[in-house]
């Protein structure tokens, strides 16, 4: 991948799609992950107003270490980048005492997770809002059209998507071009909408590295039945979630009334 032309693509888009949408500039949220730092990198290189805002729910202190050492780092280079910081932390807990009570399973952590997710997605488009800006998404490609491992409506609800066509891999690429803090670099992939050290590869059961071989697997016509031992392990892993995801990727269906009956 040629990353410098890439760069330049992607903020030559932005600029354009922001000056045509008449909008100011741009708002992402940080997380300390490689995602949203090559986001909100691309989105400070346009030279428009770029604001990078920190959402904290019960946040491990090394997410938040890493994204204020890179916030840090792009106001120092860019003088069009701004934070802001808002600890959702109590309006998710004020929320969670007003909520029927429920005994602890898999399906009540999956849901709270997914409402922090919604939480900071109101966030962002409360700041959008109020200084007329667009919310950048930080999903790549192996996110949100291969495995749909993002929170519909939360990190999935935002204006444009600037590395979505981009694996995973090809962000670090980026990464590395567009000098993201190291620390980033290689820190493992995490949502952080548990509260706990678990990483991506924890929750979905592959890497990224597996998980782009096995949506260029799906792209070539493979079959699980093609492989055997640990690929076919992956294999059926991203079968299952592209299968199960794909109200997340495909547009809301809306149910279309017969002319008879108008």
């Amino acid at each position: 991948m040629q990353s410098k032309k890439v760069i330049d693509h992607i903020i030559n888009w932005l600029k354009e799609y922001a000056t045509k949408a008449s909008i100011d500039g741009f708002v992402v949220g940080v997380s300390g992950g490689i995602d949203s730092a090559v986001t909100s990198s691309l989105c400070a290189s346009t030279g428009l107003k770029t604001l990078c805002v920190e959402m904290p729910i019960h946040q491990a202190q090394s997410q938040v270490t890493r994204a204020q050492e890179h916030i840090t780092q792009l106001k120092e280079r860019f003088p069009n980048v701004s934070d802001a910081r808002v600890d959702l932390t109590p309006v998710f807990e004020e929320l969670k005492s007003v909520l029927p009570k429920t005994t602890s399973s898999p399906q009540l952590d999956l849901s709270l997770a997914n409402t922090r997710a919604r939480l900071r997605m109101s966030t962002l488009y409360y700041f959008a809002g109020l200084h007329k800006y667009l919310v950048a998404g930080t999903g790549n490609k192996v996110e949100d059209f291969g495995v749909g491992f993002y929170t519909k409506y939360g990190d999935g609800g935002v204006d444009l998507s600037p590395i979505a066509d981009l694996m995973k891999s090809e962000v670090y690429a980026l990464g590395k071009t567009l000098n993201v803090p190291h620390s980033i670099q290689v820190a493992a992939p995490t949502d952080g909408l548990f509260g706990d050290s678990r990483s991506d590869e924890d929750q979905i059961g592959a890497s990224y590295d597996e998980l782009e071989w096995a949506m260029k697997m799906k792209d070539k016509g493979k079959k699980i039945d093609d492989f055997v031992g640990r690929q076919q392990q992956v294999f059926k892993i991203f079968i299952r979630l592209n299968t199960v995801n794909q109200h997340k990727m495909n547009p809301i269906p809306v149910c279309k009334i017969p002319v008879n009956l108008l």
